[in-house]
């Protein structure tokens, strides 16, 4: 098994729906043959970005058979095969492998748990040393799991396992990070679980980020790709640029906005609602005309604050740095300006 370099944009591809909530296989097909077109370096299908929670067993595995068909050598691909079970997720890495999958991206084990002990010795390394020919991605996200896998752990799977030799990190934690790079030395990747974090996590010097899993890159993979290679290539100030255009749309991974709420009659409640990806990323892609259509509940629409937010990000890059949303129009045949301007693309993605 030849050493892998896990660097650049990695989109975690939303899986897009049709309107009776059955996977659009030529959507699916669409956004992956645009994301390869600008140059991107890897797809994950299935992630909790794609709504693996939803799938059923054998959507699961469509989902990957289909993206590493579309995929063949125009980029790599890396499927979401994690689990709170390992014997799951022992099953789903196997047949990642046998689909022609190399990577897979196992996320701690939410709800029951595990400490850090317990995530390395009985799920990680299950996985890892059952499967020595697929890398496996730990993917250490604490506020979605409820527990966290510590970079001592980490440093020590590393260490047992030749073919761990990379972590996606959505902790938002430099000093954390910072840890795992002292630990572990520099032939480890560190790949950024944050959009809005990515370009700091890149340029720290305690953490060297080697580059993104990246939610936004589903509607913009050749800005991110590029914002990723010019840190990789010296030049910071160059990707800073690129950053600060993107800034607006990495602010809508999560969008949490002011509602109002009926009690009674005489009784009008204020609640802050929080919209988690990828609620806010398929609501941006279905208002510019792209294959996303609804999520699987239990997440359903955003309120019209929360769609107004999201629809505000894009008209600002449209208005200061429209090249960035301009592939979009030459490869789903869509007039942005149109759509950024249209209440009624915008009115059906809110609750009514």
């Amino acid at each position: 098994m030849s050493r892998k370099k896990f660097d650049g944009a990695w989109t975690a591809l939303v899986t897009p729906f049709t309107e009776e909530k059955e996977i659009d296989v030529e959507g699916f097909r669409r956004n992956i043959e645009f994301q390869i077109s600008h140059g991107i370096s890897g797809i994950l299908p299935v992630g909790t970005t794609g709504e693996s929670p939803t799938l059923h067993w054998e959507e699961h595995m469509q989902v990957i058979g289909t993206a590493v068909d579309v995929a063949q050598k125009g980029c790599a691909v890396m499927a979401g095969t994690g689990s709170n079970s390992t014997e799951e997720a022992l099953r789903a890495t196997r047949e990642a492998k046998e689909a022609g999958v190399e990577s897979a991206l196992l996320m701690d084990c939410y709800y029951n748990g595990p400490s850090s002990l317990e995530l390395r010795r009985e799920y990680y390394e299950r996985v890892a040393s059952e499967c020595p020919e697929i890398y496996v991605i730990p993917y250490v996200i604490p506020g979605r799991t409820g527990t966290v896998l510590g970079p001592e752990d980490l440093a020590i799977l590393s260490q047992n396992c030749p073919n761990v030799r990379a972590v996606k990190e959505a902790t938002g934690d430099l000093e954390r990070m910072a840890r795992t790079r002292e630990l572990i030395g520099e032939d480890f990747d560190i790949l950024s679980g944050d959009d809005d974090l990515t370009f700091k996590i890149m340029i720290d010097p305690r953490v060297k980020g080697s580059g993104v899993i990246s939610v936004i890159s589903n509607v913009v993979p050749g800005a991110v790709e590029e914002m990723t290679r010019k840190v990789l290539a010296g030049k910071q100030a160059e990707a800073r640029t690129i950053q600060e255009a993107l800034q607006p749309l990495f602010e809508v991974v999560t969008v949490k906005c002011k509602n109002e709420r009926t009690l009674s009659r005489k009784r009008k409640l204020s609640v802050e609602d929080r919209f988690r990806n990828p609620l806010p990323v398929k609501t941006l892609m279905n208002g510019l005309g792209m294959p996303a259509g609804p999520c699987r509940e239990p997440l359903g629409k955003m309120t019209r604050a929360g769609v107004e937010i999201v629809r505000n990000a894009a008209k600002l890059v449209w208005k200061k740095n429209p090249h960035i949303l301009e592939p979009i129009e030459k490869t789903y045949e869509v007039d942005i300006g149109e759509r950024l301007a249209n209440d009624a693309y915008w009115d059906v993605l809110a609750y009514k």
